[in-house]
């Protein structure tokens, strides 16, 4: 099985796609029913980050969709049915029930499809972590219990005015059978413990060593109890074991003749970690994995996870794999993987995460549409959704749900050397697209002084709708003149239309981020320069796009998306 990265609902994903104990290791982040809205920003080399897009909502409601994750649970797992309907006869109909009925069957999947030998880490926050808990224990059974891990953030949440700032998430740790993968994790140990604790050098080969005593713990052992160099103790190890020791060169006496063993730091891999994690700071604004995209988690997380619990070759599964951490961690460690998101702003964000980071990394991409009517289901089903798919196809960024001013989204391209160039993407999805829509996006054009404009709609269009377009002109570019107009189908989308743009790849930033550059390239430009616009945020990098991205990755998931739940990052 190769790497796999699916656009739609993770439990109609698991349940369709994955086989029954195919997977050898699950992190999931969820949603942590915060009750907030998380947003990312997109930049671009010509504006301020003002362009918002909603990444995921972690807001829940019980209605007919939580209402149907209840029934489902009593129809896959009776036993974890009874028990949420102990929770739900003090919980009601409340939002966190709400959120628990919804995530409940989506572990039931998760216990199906994960190996005998695999595990399954949930990160979550004291919000609902005991809950979460709860619910674990019924699903995987209590002894299925591994650790509650304590990650420390650096960055407290909360007012101290009040309570005690909150500065940690929970990673609820289960296994699926005592069989489960296990390879203990290390903290190398710090400079000022090794000058402290290993002092001793030996002279023959510069090994750094410290002496440990010989003595066992347990005073009640008759076979280890033996008279050794004149003393009677409960020693470690048996007389052959000690004696082996001693001609090895690895016992050293003290004046009084207690012998000592000797540790060479090589030896020895660090300090074992523990269940409450200090030592990984969370990405910060100045990091080079920062993609901004919220609640992002940094690699070094990821890579213990998959260290601990995983072999290279295994498969890791992140059904909410939001901007894709877990899954160029386990590509950097040599794991297969398969990432599952509900929103194809998260789809693209990791699309363009691997090309940047791991341009070889090869995987396949199901659930976006393959031909028209794939697409047109979409756009009933879906309709933002759809539109986020479609400018992603052209190279742009959405710019947000239901549009800003007749604007779905826009591409920024090069138009010379330091000079860029603005296209709006206005995107249709209704069956019939009238010619008033093609006269807003030219009057669109003209308020915004933008270069083109480029309107996306199923067709095709209209002789009046041609007409229009051809008489809004041309645009001359450096590569030569092109339609400053121009109408896209969907299936010219879908077989890779050619735009003649070298397109510029947004950014994406998160809102703190944008205001600090902002701020920054303010503070540096001059007043009544005339650069000072092309000046408030850096440019990350152009690339030539002759058509749209990824048509060989692309395969169909029985060509249908389902009404997306939230989304979450990892």
């Amino acid at each position: 099985m190769g790497n796999l990265l699916y656009f739609g609902d993770n439990l109609k994903v698991m349940r369709e796609f994955i086989k029954d104990e195919s997977v050898d290791l699950i992190y999931l982040d969820p949603p942590f029913n915060s009750n907030a809205s998380y947003n990312i920003l997109f930049r671009s080399p010509l504006e301020p980050a003002t362009a918002q897009v909603k990444a995921f909502e972690d807001t829940w409601r019980w209605d007919t969709e939580a209402q149907a994750a209840f029934d489902a649970v009593q129809q896959r797992s009776p036993d974890t049915f009874r028990l949420l309907l102990a929770l739900k006869s003090f919980l009601d109909t409340s939002d966190v029930m709400a959120y628990l009925a919804m995530m409940a069957i989506r572990l039931v999947e998760m216990h199906r499809v994960l190996k005998p030998t695999g595990s399954l880490y949930l990160h979550c926050d004291p919000t609902a972590s005991h809950y979460l808990k709860i619910l674990l224990d019924g699903i995987f059974g209590g002894a299925a219990y591994q650790n509650e891990v304590v990650w420390q953030r650096a960055t407290p949440k909360g007012h101290a005015f009040t309570r005690f700032p909150s500065s940690h998430d929970v990673l609820l740790a289960y296994r699926k059978t005592k069989q489960a993968i296990w390879n203990p994790q290390y903290i190398p140990h710090r400079e000022a413990y090794i000058a402290s604790h290993y002092r001793n050098i030996e002279p023959e080969t510069g090994r750094r060593f410290r002496l440990d005593n010989c003595l066992n713990p347990n005073s009640n052992r008759p076979n280890l109890t033996y008279e050794w160099n004149g003393l009677t103790r409960v020693w470690r190890w048996t007389r052959d074991k000690m004696q082996t020791l001693h001609d090895e060169g690895r016992i050293l006496y003290s004046k009084s003749g207690m012998p000592n063993y000797k540790r060479y730091l090589d030896e020895m891999p660090g300090s074992p970690v523990t269940s409450v994690w200090t030592d990984i700071a969370p990405v910060n604004s100045q990091a080079d994995e920062r993609i901004g995209y919220p609640t992002q988690k940094p690699l070094t997380l990821l890579k213990r996870i998959i260290l601990a619990a995983s072999n290279p070759g295994d498969v890791v599964l992140d059904p909410f794999c939001g901007c894709g951490t877990a899954i160029e961690a386990s590509a950097v460690l040599d794991r297969r993987w398969i990432g599952i998101d509900v929103t194809y702003v998260a789809i693209k964000v990791i699309r363009d995460r691997l090309k940047k980071h791991l341009p070889q990394e090869k995987y396949q991409v199901r659930g976006i549409p393959r031909d028209v009517e794939a697409a047109r289901r979409l756009a009933e089903q879906t309709p933002h959704e759809f539109q986020n798919w479609a400018i992603s196809e052209l190279g742009g960024n959405s710019r947000g749900k239901g549009g800003d001013r007749g604007i779905d989204g826009d591409i920024v391209f090069m138009t010379g050397r330091d000079q860029y160039g603005r296209a709006i993407i206005s995107v249709k999805g209704s069956k019939y697209v009238a010619p008033a829509a093609l006269r807003e996006l030219i009057g669109t054009v003209k308020r915004e002084r933008a270069e083109c404009g480029i309107l996306i709609c199923f067709g095709p269009p209209s002789r009046e709708m041609r007409r229009e377009a051809a008489e809004a002109g041309q645009v001359d570019l450096s590569g030569g003149n092109l339609p400053r107009i121009r109408i896209v189908t969907v299936e010219e989308l879908l077989k890779g239309v050619k735009l003649g743009l070298t397109v510029v790849l947004d950014s994406i930033s998160s809102a703190s981020e944008a205001k600090r550059v902002q701020a920054k390239r303010q503070r540096k430009a001059k007043p009544g320069d005339p650069k000072q616009k092309n000046m408030m945020l850096p440019l990350k990098g152009g690339k030539s796009l002759g058509a749209s991205r990824g048509k060989s990755l692309e395969l169909p998931l029985d060509d249908a998306v389902t009404k997306p739940r939230r989304s979450k990052a990892g």
